[in-house]
């Protein structure tokens, strides 16, 4: 069950860091630079920064506890600091969580 939680929770904050990311982008950049409001970009940058932090510890966490290769974690690491990266990972993350929610429900 540790296996489901720590996948849960690596996909839950990657779209949420994912979202950051897209907001610090498309709205908190183009506010400093258009409408001269650079204090959108430390707000949201620092957002997004306690974000990605909760990222990486939840991949360490889900890597470990899945005992995933240093390849996976690569890739869904490379993901979180690539636009759209985090919502084209979730499908394969998604996917996994239901193979151990399947594999768990069998071995009960």
């Amino acid at each position: 069950m540790k296996e489901i939680k720590a996948i849960r929770q690596l996909r839950h904050i990657g779209l949420v860091e994912g979202t950051s990311t897209l907001l610090l982008f498309l709205v908190a950049m183009p506010l400093k630079y258009a409408a001269d409001m650079p204090k959108a970009v430390s707000i949201v940058g620092m957002i997004h920064g306690v974000l990605f932090t909760l990222y990486v510890i939840a991949l360490i966490r889900a890597a470990l506890a899945l005992k995933r290769p240093f390849k996976w974690s690569a890739k869904v690491f490379i993901a979180a600091i690539i636009p759209f990266g985090p919502f084209v990972i979730e499908r394969g993350l998604r996917r996994e969580e239901q193979a151990l929610r399947d594999q768990y429900s069998v071995s009960v």
